[in-house]
């Protein structure tokens, strides 16, 4: 209701929401009441990222390909199941966990800390857990962005979740991203499309509902072929850190559009260019970590017309600006290719010298030949 009023008080036009727990708690829904013009999808359609296991059971009924899954409500039902479970396994908190409700598990002591920590309200009151087999390839991210009629693509990306270079120790919000994607072809993007993504607003649309704003499809890529990871009802991070800045169209007309159901009107161009993001942490991310750390040197970064440093969780205070999160800044750069763009943003990472936080120096490996 306070936000409400404000959006009237403020005489505001349009409203994007960008996290998940307002979409998934309703907000848009309660808005469009009022007539006000929002970007974003519905409590409904929320829930493809408010609830995994309406997800997986939505997989299950319009065939889209997934890991197997089984759907536990009690630690002694999940833990029974791990004696027929073959290792690696994956177990998720079903509610929203900001990310990190993910654990890859490689033995049985690993997934019985997992179940322990799920149900006993490590993300918030947990009913449900889920146990999905280890889908072994490679992961993506691919946008669309839709106006409750139609979508356009909206973009690649490849993130990296683990918190330690090489992809090991914990699971993080997003360590650095890049975009876009080194497995993304024209014969690719069509089968997640056809096998994914179609499917899915079909069956939204047999509940009743449309989906109108950012879907994230998160994916794992096995052999060429696409299988579903997870749905964010919004653009991730750092993904939209590093997509954005290689749009051409303005933003604003296009979600516009969206709120118009005009989106086939739009023609969305992107420059032909690669980007790459770091995300400096705070020292102890993704556990315990200090706050209100002064971050000095921010205005001695002389920033190229391509680079870009985004805030995450800092604060201004008494203009000083203070680390408030784990996830501290965005270092992006973007350039014709990514050996370049990781030169830069890891050279601006250097001039930043911030000794209370770390980051990962192999972001994109996959794509850059040291």
């Amino acid at each position: 209701e306070n936000i409400k009023n404000i959006i009237i008080e403020k005489k505001i036009d349009l409203v994007v929401i960008g996290p998940e727990k307002p979409l998934v708690d309703g907000l848009v829904d309660y808005l469009e009441k009022f007539e006000i013009k929002i970007f974003g999808p519905n409590k409904i359609a929320s829930q493809l990222e408010g609830s995994k296991i309406f997800t997986k059971k939505l997989c299950k009924k319009f065939n889209i390909p997934t890991a197997k899954f089984g759907i536990f409500h009690n630690k002694i039902e999940a833990e029974q199941f791990l004696k027929e479970t073959k290792f690696p396994t994956v177990i998720k908190a079903d509610n929203l966990a900001s990310g990190k409700g993910v654990y890859i598990c490689n033995n049985e002591e690993d997934a019985k800390l997992a179940i322990n920590e799920i149900f006993d309200g490590k993300f918030g009151e947990a009913k449900n857990l889920l146990i999905e087999e280890f889908l072994k390839g490679e992961e993506m991210s691919f946008f669309t962005i839709h106006d409750g009629q139609t979508f356009k693509k909206f973009g690649s990306a490849q993130d990296h979740k683990r918190v330690l270079e090489g992809d090991k120790g914990k699971n993080t919000g997003g360590m650095g991203a890049y975009s876009p994607s080194r497995l993304i072809s024209k014969d690719l993007e069509y089968k997640i499309i056809k096998k994914i993504i179609e499917p899915t607003l079909k069956g939204l649309s047999k509940i009743g509902t449309n989906y109108k704003g950012f879907l994230y499809t998160g994916l794992m890529i096995v052999k060429n072929e696409p299988y579903l990871i997870e749905y964010n009802v919004r653009m991730g991070d750092p993904e939209c850190q590093t997509i954005l800045p290689t749009l051409k169209t303005d933003l604003f007309d296009i979600i516009l559009s969206c709120c118009d159901e005009k989106l086939n009107q739009v023609k969305i161009e992107w420059f032909n260019k690669k980007s790459l993001c770091i995300v400096l942490c705070s020292n102890g991310y993704p556990d315990r970590f200090e706050k209100n750390i002064e971050i000095k040197n921010l205005n001695k970064i002389k920033l190229k017309k391509e680079d870009f440093i985004f805030h995450a969780g800092t604060v201004k205070k008494n203009n000083e600006i203070l680390a408030i999160g784990g996830r501290v800044l965005n270092f992006v750069s973007v350039s014709d290719d990514f050996n370049l763009a990781k030169k830069n943003v890891l050279n601006n990472l250097e001039n930043l010298k911030w000794d209370n936080g770390f980051y990962r120096k192999d972001i994109g490996y996959k794509v850059i030949d040291e």
